[in-house]
């Protein structure tokens, strides 16, 4: 099934109405040398100045000087100013999502859930606000307290990606500036209109909450301004989401100046369906963390790891399923997968499904494209399933695209070898209503991977857990639990309240 698509003088408009309310400054002028684009026509909807490299250099400057009075601010003062930011998120959720499904191709009810996860974000941070705690420790010394104190790092330069352009910004500025940072976002240059939206709302929380202007500044640009960001040497933590390959240049970069990074990279996901698996359950799982978002989430479920037993029986389902899902505008409200962001991802998943055909694979659903002759420069993907014989090379590396692998095992320890054998580390999941083999898929000898699920799929986190993934995945974790550590810098204290000078481990001098 397909929808009919709006036109891009329609989105233009609205994307316009929703600027208007979020009381962003207008794209465009006599300085615009780039332009947003929707997926969803695969046109160009508005003129946009980019940042140059000086730009880089003033804003981090701003930054950096709005940090000197927000480090001594008191945290739950700074949390006032992300509770002011939620509230106004509340206000302008249809609005955000708008921009987020225009510029993202998201179908509405994901691209409501992303502005969901902000509010939620934000609601953690202003709790987290009166929660950053230290600790107190016995000290070998009479007369001494030793102690742990945490303090505010100073300027976080976010880099995100087109496929969550407003949650993994909330994920990182919530958190940081309840923390005591100031923050400086590089958005992907596919998704400049979401950020000025965001940027404009945090710019009046701010306001309202009396905090210095500058606690937050905005970045539009390409390669060359998100280098200079990653170089700066006032910019105290990076953190970036991205491909492998991407966070292969800035780790290295960050490190030769002494810098922090926090790397949210490339996920390979796995879920393992075992015989005594639920399949209704398993099948609704699979479906949604491999066809959701067209494919194009970090958390996609990209390898199907089943049983031989139930192989055929469960793939089946998922095919049936896959014959079923309506493709198209993403506004309307019963499309359930939307376009790719563009032709480069479209031509990296005709040629995974063409290096799988030569490995052996048969391709059992999907693959085609949709919508050619009513939007010719839009990508509307089939969702592909690919029977493979084993977990080959293309299998092993990730296409951000929607092509789920399935392969089969025998022994589960086979299966558990399958999931880990790979070089990223994200997301995993195990359906079984076998407590040994969902207990064994969480222990050390499990799952080696930051998110392992039990009988859901791999995508769809919530926001109370830290978010993160191993191996080339990068070893970051963001958002909830003690991820805020990240943004802020730990002193070890030792008080002598005493009218001795004991020294540790027994040492004496003078």
């Amino acid at each position: 099934m397909t929808s009919a698509l709006p036109t891009t003088d329609r989105l233009r408009e609205r994307a316009l109405e929703s600027l208007r309310r979020c009381g962003a400054a207008l794209p465009g002028g006599a300085d615009a040398d780039a332009a947003a684009r929707t997926p969803i026509t695969g046109e160009s909807l508005l003129p946009l100045a980019r940042s140059a490299a000086g730009d880089v250099d003033a804003a981090v400057g701003a930054a950096r000087r709005a940090f000197e009075s927000w480090r001594t601010t008191p945290a739950p003062g700074r949390g006032a100013l992300v509770r002011r930011l939620g509230d106004l998120l509340r206000e302008h959720k249809a609005d955000l999502a708008d921009l987020v499904t225009i510029e993202a191709g998201k179908i509405r009810s994901e691209a409501l859930g992303e502005v969901q996860e902000m509010i939620d974000v934000c609601e953690f941070a202003v709790g987290l606000s009166r929660q950053l705690y230290g600790r107190t420790m016995p000290s070998e010394r009479p007369g001494h307290r030793l102690m742990e104190t945490w303090h505010p790092l100073g300027v976080v330069g976010v880099v995100s990606a087109f496929n969550f352009p407003v949650a993994v910004w909330s994920w990182n500025t919530a958190i940081a500036l309840v923390c005591g940072d100031t923050v400086v976002w590089k958005p992907s240059e596919l998704t400049p209109l979401t950020a000025l939206a965001c940027d404009a709302l945090l710019a009046r929380a701010a306001a309202d909450a009396g905090a210095p202007p500058d606690v937050h500044r905005l970045l539009l640009g390409a390669r060359d301004v998100g280098e200079r960001l990653v170089d700066d040497p006032r910019v105290a933590l990076v953190s970036a989401t991205g491909s492998v390959r991407m966070g292969r240049e800035v780790g290295p970069r960050v490190a030769a100046r002494f810098g922090r990074s926090l790397l949210e990279l490339g996920g390979n996901n796995a879920a393992v369906v075992t015989p005594s698996a639920d399949l209704d359950l398993a099948t609704r799982g699979v479906v949604f963390s491999a066809a959701g978002t067209a494919g194009q989430r970090c958390t996609t479920l990209r390898r199907l790891i089943v049983h031989e037993d139930v192989a055929d029986e469960l793939l089946e389902r998922v095919v049936d399923a896959y014959a079923k899902l309506p493709i198209g505008d993403p506004f309307d409200g019963t499309t359930l997968v939307g376009p790719l962001i563009s032709a480069r991802a479209h031509d990296a998943m005709r040629g995974a499904l063409e290096r799988a055909a030569a490995d052996g694979g048969t391709v059992l659903a999907g693959g085609g494209r949709r919508l050619r002759e009513a939007a010719p420069d839009a990508y509307y993907a089939e969702p592909a399933v690919v029977r493979m014989p084993a977990q080959t090379e293309v299998v092993r590396e990730e296409t951000f695209a929607p092509v789920l692998y399935a392969v089969t095992y025998r022994t589960y320890e086979e299966a558990i070898a399958l999931n880990n054998g790979v070089p990223q580390g994200l997301s995993s999941s195990v359906f079984t209503r076998d407590q040994r083999e969902a207990e064994r898929f969480l222990a050390a000898d499990g799952s080696d991977c930051g998110i392992a699920n039990v009988n859901i799929g791999t995508s769809g986190a919530e926001i109370g857990g830290a978010f993160g993934g191993e191996k080339e995945t990068g070893g970051g974790r963001e958002s909830g639990s003690d991820a805020w550590r990240a943004y802020m810098r730990r002193a070890t204290n030792t008080v002598n309240h005493s009218e001795e000078l004991p020294l540790a481990q027994g040492v004496s001098f003078l």
